[in-house]
């Protein structure tokens, strides 16, 4: 079990006695996995009404987040088309 990748990710060594940094360290992991917010969500029963707006709203914000991260990817290239030719 120790050598199973999953677990191997949220490892975090304590250097130099140090616990607060690691602390930090592992909640910044697990908080970017997403481990804490689903906790955090589990703890009390969620309608399912309100599960199904909050999925909603969770797939309409990645795909909002997705389509400005491809303008923002597209107007920041050095080297593309000038589309103001003729002016």
């Amino acid at each position: 079990m120790a050598n199973h990748l999953r677990f191997v990710a949220r490892t975090v060594m304590v250097q130099e006695g140090n616990v607060d940094a690691a602390y930090k360290n592992l909640t910044r992991v697990l908080a970017h996995d997403g481990i804490i917010e689903s906790v955090q969500r589990k703890r009390y029963y969620e309608k399912p009404c309100r599960e199904r707006v909050r999925k909603n709203f969770e797939q309409c914000k990645r795909i909002y987040n997705t389509d400005m991260a491809r303008k923002i990817a597209f107007v920041s290239k050095t080297y593309r088309d000038d589309p103001w030719l003729g002016y």
